[in-house]
């Protein structure tokens, strides 16, 4: 509750209620007036502790990052260390990823980051899988034409599965790795790591990577066997 509490006070989090979110959510199209400029925006989606945003923040001061989710408990630590550091180009939104495509207007997004999300393995849940084709629809409403999605995950299923739905639409595909860290990349695929991330790595479990481009107008097909 105390964390909750101090999120009401911080000029970096927004926390709309669905209602509002759903009836016309004022910042949608219109975050330049949050951030102040026109600086590209990039995404990270069920951000948990807010460590890619805030580190990206602090590496990329020439763009704009806002962590996504809907827990503010465990993003006021992301969100604490930003003020603190005075970094206006790091926010925090709390709401569900169902409804992010009423949160932003159209090509207002540059990048997203989807970081360690649910696997969602059973066969019933696989359509909420963020980097599944449902999502990926739903981002083309806000991102640019062309813009990046990044996953990073421990879980080799779901980068498996997210691979072959890319190659499945014909995707340009960046980057991909079962094991980003014997790659040797050192920029901020490597270089930031999240809690979870550590926990992981500590365990011997090797980190998933991929990185590919979507574009504008493309409808995002779910494969076959789905």
């Amino acid at each position: 509750m105390k964390r909750f509490q101090e999120n009401e006070t911080f000029e970096n989090v927004i926390q709309p209620s669905r209602d509002e979110v759903i009836s016309g959510f004022s910042l949608a199209g219109n975050w330049k007036t949050f951030f102040k400029n026109d600086n590209p925006i990039v995404l990270e989606l069920g951000c948990g502790k807010g460590e890619y945003s805030v580190a990206l923040g602090r590496e990329n001061p020439d763009k704009n990052f806002i962590g996504i989710d809907i827990k503010g408990a465990r993003f006021w630590r992301g969100a604490k260390t930003a003020l603190e550091e005075g970094l206006s180009n790091v926010a925090f939104l709390r709401t569900q990823i169902e409804l992010i495509d009423q949160c932003f207007g159209v090509d207002e997004v540059s990048e997203i980051w989807i970081t360690f999300p649910d696997p969602q393995a059973k066969k019933r849940r696989q359509k909420k899988r963020l980097p599944g084709a449902h999502f990926l629809n739903m981002y083309r409403a806000f991102l640019k034409d062309g813009g990046r999605i990044h996953l990073k995950t421990d879980n080799l299923q779901l980068y498996q599965d997210t691979l072959e739905l890319v190659l499945y639409n014909k995707l340009d595909v960046e980057h991909r790795s079962t094991d980003v860290y014997s790659e040797g990349w050192n920029d901020e695929r490597d270089s930031i790591q999240t809690y979870y991330e550590k926990r992981f790595l500590s365990e011997g479990i090797k980190i998933n990577y991929l990185c590919f481009r979507l574009p504008a107008g493309k409808k995002i097909r779910e494969l076959p066997h789905e």
